[in-house]
């Protein structure tokens, strides 16, 4: 680095610092500090454009182009070469600029003129605040160092932009985190919330982007990474795995710790002007740009550990811990950029919703939101960049989107929304006592989903007739070792306890794909779903599935115990596993322990070869549970987490509930009790329409037992199987239009 650079930098810095520390309206310091960089850089042209909404930028200050110009000139984000440089993240650098792809002239600003162009991000923890542009009429490239040091600039401004340097007239002056943002993500777990934002990771705010003495913030970071080095050592010495794969992760995240190149870039940022806390953060933003461009999920998870150590470095740095002092306001709703079980199951039922910029539909989080019936958004842009603490937030969990600081006719709105749904709640509990029988006569079961101890409250305020599924990992997921036998047949017995002689279905240990123990062995595996998971893992591992059936086993102590095997794709599958629990049963009647007095052994079809089994598979089996999310993912080969897909396909489609029919006639054949289980159980509509086709049992969230029951009440199932009959065989891809059309006229 050239050392005349090196000073000139740290000159301009310092001129900016003094600019933004001057008693003057946010736009007079845009105007000054495009001259100040135009006059450092020797340019004619320099320019700050800034996002007025998420795909709009504007031109909010220029040093060369035409005045008249300013908060007139807007592009869309990808439109011309600024807007490439705001959608790729990237310097676009080139000394004859309209003979570059997708260059766009703009007459009113008169750049026609301007040969060479350069464009870097301004940008701050993966947030795109805007465009930096210089343009000179010589037709030159600048060299990296000149780069190099105009993205030093473009930090310093991104930092001023977010502590509001810039705010005054001009609708794109508005002050950042105040204005209404909307974020539309996936739904992980239906509801509707209003509350106030409590950031699981408070955000860390740099106040002094420039350094007083370049020597100073040098000896702050190397005696912060000495620190963070140490802290990263301890980490390490104190883990308790023996597993070699984890300790490479372990010993990865020192590497990145120790890393040369990302300690010799911090020192370069500091020689350049930067503090110390904005030459960690100039480097970690570089890290998310990348990080959000780089298919392979290896090198994506390394990048998340140098953004992680960054972190960690900031918190050291500044001081600014987890613990900020700031109390949990009333109604929270947690956002996060991801979140473990053990970390929500900490936070309990006080949060009124969740929104995570990451996660997935099946992920450990969704499981727990569910068992809480909390409101769950996942998927949801930048958010956590974007939200402060106290922020009024409402979160509809019906169609995926998150208002942050909503206006008026928003907030009326999704009130008046929720004062609806709260009525007909009430309506709902006025049937708990009632059954889910049809104008026909025909009763359906309805059964509760559950994987908690918390859950079980809802099986009497429900109405529901027992526990269809509930889900044993959880106990596994959420502490940081494999649970003791007897602890797990402690809170198996609680469970029963709880039911009050309602019958329970336990679904052995169903890990692998999307859930992976903490003390497990990560694997790469192309595609997780279809791989090592569920009962493949216990029957090839069966030390855990043994003890685990040994917990059921002494929990029963007398009483009924309903076992369920995941994930069965074979009739060997099945038996094997189902030889293995009789086998536990008769060691424990060797060991004198009191046996369940009665012991029913199901399977859940969650594959489409099981549709086809033996017929000894369905005759075996004392009932059988169609796993409806896996079913269906695997039916249209549509990854239920890929929101390109899963959407596409419906469960009402012909060929599906022929599939489904199928499954209810060879189970009828056999006289074997057959329930649904999985999100579709849980629509009325689709419900209704299983019950319709013969399923005589469905297993739900708490939460839509109510609005289920009421459809069915209201519904003449032998009508529908005729509507439903009637509509196969018309063509159409799927009934539910005209089974929609058929319940307005007729479900009173």
């Amino acid at each position: 680095m050239a050392e005349s650079q090196t000073s000139d930098s740290r000159k301009l810095l310092v001129s900016l610092r003094e600019t933004l520390a001057a008693a003057s309206e946010g736009q007079e310091r845009l105007d000054r500090i495009t001259s100040l960089i135009a006059e450092s850089l020797g340019v004619e042209v320099c320019s700050i454009y800034l996002f007025r909404d998420s795909e709009t930028l504007e031109l909010c200050a220029t040093e060369g182009l035409k005045a008249e110009a300013v908060h007139q000139t807007r592009l869309r984000v990808g439109e011309g070469l600024v807007g490439r440089v705001a959608r790729s993240g990237r310097v676009v650098n080139t000394a004859d600029a309209p003979s570059e792809r997708g260059f766009r002239y703009m007459p009113e600003t008169g750049e026609e003129i301007y040969s060479s162009f350069v464009g870097v991000p301004i940008q701050r923890l993966g947030e795109k605040l805007g465009v930096l542009v210089t343009q000179s009429k010589d037709s030159r490239a600048f060299s990296a160092d000149e780069i190099y040091g105009i993205e030093v600039v473009a930090m310093v401004l991104a930092e001023m932009t977010e502590l509001g340097a810039f705010v005054g007239e001009g609708e794109a002056m508005g002050a950042l985190h105040q204005r209404p943002a909307t974020f539309k993500g996936g739904i992980g777990q239906e509801g509707a919330a209003e509350g106030r934002v409590w950031l699981h990771e408070p955000r860390v705010v740099v106040t002094n982007p420039v350094a007083d003495d370049p020597d100073v913030e040098l000896t702050r970071l190397v005696d912060a990474v000495d620190t963070l080095r140490v802290s990263v050592d301890e980490m390490l010495e104190n883990s308790r795995t023996t597993d070699k794969e984890q300790m490479q992760v372990l010993e990865a995240y020192r590497m990145f710790a120790n890393s040369k190149g990302w300690m010799r870039r911090m020192s370069d940022d500091i020689a350049r002007g930067l503090s110390a806390e904005a030459a960690v953060e100039k480097e970690q933003s570089a890290a998310r740009a990348r990080m959000s461009q780089v298919p392979d999920a290896y090198l994506r998870e390394r990048l998340h550990d140098l953004d992680d150590l960054s972190n960690r470095l900031l918190r050291i740095l500044t001081g600014q811990g987890k613990d900020t002092g700031a109390e949990m306001p009333e109604n929270p709703i947690l956002i996060a950029t991801n979140i473990g079980p053990g970390e929500l199951l900490e936070y309990g039922r006080g949060l009124k919703g969740i929104v995570l910029e990451e996660g997935s539909v099946a992920s450990h989080a969704a499981i727990v939101a569910r068992a809480f019936a909390i409101p769950l958004i996942i998927q949801a842009g930048h958010i956590a960049t974007e939200a402060l603490n106290g922020d009024h937030i409402l979160v509809d969990g019906e169609a995926g989107v998150v208002h942050l600081r909503p206006e008026d006719t928003i907030i009326t709105a999704f009130r008046d929304k929720m004062a609806m749904e709260a009525k007909q709640q009430e309506r709902y509990r006025s049937l708990r006592d009632k059954p889910a029988m049809g104008k026909c006569g025909t009763e359906v079961k309805l059964h509760m989903n559950a994987g908690l101890m918390a859950d079980l409250p809802s099986l009497e305020s429900s109405g529901a007739s027992g526990v269809g599924l509930f889900r044993t990992e959880l106990q596994f997921l959420t502490v940081d070792r494999i649970p003791r036998r007897g602890d797990l047949a402690a809170t198996y017995a609680r469970v029963m306890d709880a039911a009050k002689g309602k019958r329970v279905t336990f679904r052995t240990l169903d890990i692998g794909s999307d859930k992976v123990l903490p003390y497990m062995n990560p694997l790469d595996e192309p595609n997780p779903a279809l791989g090592w998971r569920a009962i493949r893992v216990g029957l090839d591992k069966p030390g855990v599935m043994r003890m685990q059936l040994q917990a059921l086993i002494r929990a029963a102590a007398g009483r009924c115990l309903t076992v369920m095997f995941p994930f069965i794709a074979q009739l060997d599958e099945f038996r094997d596993a189902r030889e293995m629990l009789l086998a536990e049963i008769e060691r424990e009647r060797t060991l004198g322990h009191i046996l369940p007095d009665k012991v029913e052994i199901g399977a859940m079809l969650e594959t489409p070869s099981m549709v086809f089994a033996p017929q000894q598979f369905f005759e075996m089996a004392d009932f059988i549970s169609i796993g409806g999310n896996d079913l269906k993912q695997f039916f249209y080969a549509a990854d239920r987490e890929n929101e390109r897909v899963r959407r596409r396909y419906d469960t009402l489609n012909v060929s599906f509930l022929n599939l489904i029919e199928e499954i209810v006639t060879r189970c009828d054949a056999a006289r074997t009790p057959l329930s649904f289980c999985g999100e579709d159980a849980g629509r009325p509509l689709e419900a209704v329409c299983f019950a319709a086709l013969g399923m005589r049992h469905l297993s739900m969230r708490p939460a839509s037992i109510g609005p289920v029951k009421s459809l069915i009440r209201r519904t003449n199932l032998e009508d529908l199987r005729d509507v439903i009959d009637e509509a196969r065989l018309s063509g159409e891809q799927s009934v539910r239009p005209t089974v929609k059309a058929w319940l307005i006229a007729n479900a009173a």
